[in-house]
């Protein structure tokens, strides 16, 4: 291994404690890493056989999500390992149900990498999407310890592809086999002699259609909507929030409710958003002390239920491709039938694009755009109702990922 790399995570792992003393969600990192190993072995004993998931954040988690349940049913006697590079994954599924013992994922070093899988010792390991650690894997790879990647998506800027990426490109060598979602991975794989790839698809896709099976159902958002036609704007920065709400205070019809749920629910954020509103509006922290049908306007303070709500949105709109923070997941709301409305910065998604060419999907890139585009949604029922079909129709036919992953897998 590089010792330019090794340095660089010694160098990283100086520098997140660092910043950790002026950053509460890095901070949590840091604390977290310091007790993984403890966790490990107080939990695992040599007897014990494994699996190992990990996931860099809470995206590649749900995207990753049908697999490990369908694992779950065939390794019935393991104990299932999952680990989370980032907070933002951990945080919220450090008590995730598929899964025995859920850890931070140590800084890829060399001395971490033994330690970790002298301890678990995974029957098999799963990666999701593109969340390399070279350490990691050759040590894998040396321990002739079974390990795949399912969904990933690479670009041909990534550095596994440039002449200073020999570090990551060998780490790749270290899967048995690559699971893609395109064709374009596969040839970025073949173009460094990777070989042992198909394309499955995006596992996104049946863990998004797997929700239609579930109990959807949230009495206060009935309650709420009041048979009216409704729109959902789901994890909004405030340069979404920002059009949104000018389109509420001045253009929006008196009987057409909005529910919107920001990415950020810091109290000062929440506030400045419901004080920017001239129209009634109401709290999730407040639901149960107001009439919340008389509201026009629902502010999600909460996490965990976008989902859900997405079931009863006529329309809807999907925060973060307004700004540079990266669009969220489009497909949790269209796989219920609704047309989605995104901001412009949709480039590195291909299922947004798609959706775009199908007519499923619409983005705008200014107030202007935004207004006309609800407008016309909300208006032409045939429109709004057309553009919804097509994006279910569009989920159904990109499932199965998760049969071809499993049928390799089977025992």
């Amino acid at each position: 291994m590089s010792f330019i790399y090794n340095l660089g995570i010694h160098l990283t792992h100086f520098t997140l404690k660092c910043i950790a003393l002026f950053n509460e969600k890095i901070k949590k990192g840091v604390i977290g890493r310091q007790n993984t190993f403890e966790v490990l072995k107080s939990n695992l004993s040599e007897n014990d056989k494994t699996l190992w998931f990990h996931c860099a954040s809470l995206g590649e988690y749900e995207q990753g999500l049908p697999v490990f349940k369908e694992l779950r049913k065939y390794y019935k006697s393991h104990k299932i390992v999952l680990s989370f590079f980032s907070p933002s994954g951990y945080e919220i599924r450090k008590n995730s149900p598929i899964s025995d013992i859920v850890v931070y994922l140590p800084l890829d070093t060399q001395k971490n990498a033994k330690q970790f899988l002298d301890i678990v010792n995974p029957e098999l390991t799963i990666f999701v999407k593109y969340d390399i650690w070279p350490n990691f894997l050759n040590e894998l790879k040396h321990r002739k310890l079974q390990a795949i990647l399912i969904s990933a998506a690479f670009r041909k800027n990534q550095s596994y592809f440039k002449f200073y990426g020999r570090e990551l490109k060998n780490a790749l060598f270290a899967f048995d086999y690559i699971f893609t979602q395109n064709e374009i991975t596969k040839a970025l794989l073949s173009s460094i002699g990777y070989n042992n790839v198909s394309i499955s698809g995006d596992t996104r896709f049946d863990r998004v259609f797997s929700q239609l099976d579930l109990d959807n159902n949230l009495s206060f958002i009935e309650s709420f909507k009041d048979d009216k036609l409704c729109v959902v704007a789901g994890s909004t920065w405030p340069e979404d929030e920002k059009l949104l709400v000018n389109y509420i205070n001045s253009k929006a019809k008196k009987d057409i409710k909005f529910i919107i749920a920001p990415h950020n629910i810091k109290t000062t954020q929440i506030k400045n958003l419901q004080e920017s509103l001239k129209v009634s509006t109401v709290l999730y922290s407040q639901k149960d002390d107001v009439s919340i049908n008389e509201a026009q306007v629902f502010i999600i303070d909460t996490i965990g239920i976008l989902t859900k709500i997405y079931s009863y949105a006529d329309i809807a709109y999907v925060g973060g491709a307004m700004g540079s923070t990266g669009l969220h997941n489009t497909l949790e709301p269209a796989v219920f039938g609704i047309p989605v409305i995104i901001g412009g910065n949709y480039k590195k998604f291909p299922e947004a694009k798609a959706m775009i060419r199908n007519g499923g999907m619409f983005s705008i890139s200014n107030q202007k755009e935004l207004d006309t585009m609800l407008t016309q949604l909300v208006d032409n029922d045939s429109l709004r109702l057309d553009s919804g079909n097509k994006n279910k129709v569009f989920i159904g036919e990109n499932k199965g990922a998760v049969i071809q992953i499993i049928d390799y897998l089977r025992i």
